[in-house]
């Protein structure tokens, strides 16, 4: 496969104009579209948390990249009045580097850590004393002389995100007593958030337009806000400025996106498994192999979308392609005995 920046609808990979989307960020619960259970009862913990003037409760967020999983935590600093820090476990090497960032939090400051999966031991475990205790343990000296001391740190709240909660440890799940799993959008929430994007980038968009768009997003609305950016340049240079159900059909053909939202790569994950494995069932690591993809990102970014399509089925023996699969992509769908001699054949 070539260049992750080539895919428009890899939401868990930050493009560069990702960068830009600042703006395009809603600031407060009301402005944020979608996820209404979550909204709700986040409305009610964060009302009661400044009643008693006190931290909200640790908060974990759940949910595939591209939701909106750090936005929520920004919006839940402002809607606190708090201060917001923000990180990646990935850049926690050290505990000295979580120390860092402790030891400079303010009273009721959100502090989001994304990917919260990745953390390494040592910073886990130095962060469950800070989480609940709000103390950090902190090694003086060495050897024979080196003592454990316990530092005082104000009150705060960690919002703690992932896209792999299978792999969050028990004992750190345990230490947040709000846990909200986002689910994906439907096509009228997207449509909606698509026109939203549009009159912030100040283009113009035809109801029909937004509902193409929203079907095709993917259910993400990081995919929604780039697909509209790529609109409204084929809007401004090859038609009159305002994204037409015209405009978007010409655009999406032309970035090979389809109308189930599917890119190339996608329908080489299929192609792949009817062409070479007879529709299945084939191994992950297998399936990755003749991609030319890793397997982390097969089963991260591809799989979840095509399964929730209705297009991939996982089973025990291996993944196979489904008989909706067949009908998308335009081929004949073999008999199932053919298929499995054939994938057996492609096996050895």
């Amino acid at each position: 496969m070539s260049d992750e920046y080539d895919s428009i609808v890899r939401a868990g990979i930050s493009l560069p104009e990702d960068s830009q989307e600042g703006n395009l960020r809603p600031q407060f619960l009301n402005e944020f579209l979608g996820q209404e259970e979550i909204k709700k009862n986040l409305s009610v913990f964060i009302q009661a948390a400044r009643e008693r003037e006190d931290a909200l409760d640790h908060l974990f967020l759940i949910g595939p990249p591209g939701l909106g999983k750090t936005t929520l935590a920004q919006i839940t600093a402002h809607e606190l009045g708090a201060d917001f820090k923000v990180t990646s476990a990935p850049a926690l090497e050290k505990p000295k580097d979580l120390a860092g960032i402790l030891s400079t939090v303010s009273e009721r400051t959100v502090f989001f850590i994304d990917e919260i999966h990745r953390l390494k031991p040592a910073i886990e475990e130095m962060l469950y004393i800070a989480m609940e205790d709000f103390e950090l343990d902190w090694v003086i000296g060495q050897g024979a002389a080196a003592r454990t001391v316990r530092i005082p740190i104000p009150k705060f709240t960690l919002v703690g995100a992932t896209t792999k909660a299978g792999m969050v440890s028990s004992p750190l799940i345990s230490r947040f007593g709000i846990v909200q799993r986002f689910d994906y959008y439907t096509g009228e929430e997207l449509s909606r958030i698509i026109k939203r994007t549009a009159e912030i980038l100040k283009v113009k968009i035809e109801d029909d337009a937004a509902l193409s768009l929203a079907k095709c997003s993917r259910g993400t609305p990081r995919v929604a806000n780039r697909i509209i950016r790529r609109m409204r340049d084929f809007a401004q240079i090859e038609g009159n400025g305002s994204v037409t159900d015209e405009i978007v059909g010409a655009g999406l053909s032309r970035l090979g996106i389809d109308s189930l939202g599917l890119e190339k790569y996608d329908r080489e994950i299929l192609l792949s498994i009817i062409n070479n494995f007879g529709g299945g069932p084939v191994g992950a690591e297998t399936l990755a192999i003749s991609i030319g993809e890793s397997q982390d990102t097969l089963e991260d970014y591809y799989e979840p979308y095509l399964i929730q399509c209705g297009l991939l089925q996982r089973t025990p023996r291996g993944r196979m392609v489904t008989e909706k699969a067949y009908r998308h992509l335009g081929v004949e769908m073999k008999s199932r005995l053919d298929s499995g001699e054939q994938g057996t054949r492609n096996l050895f």
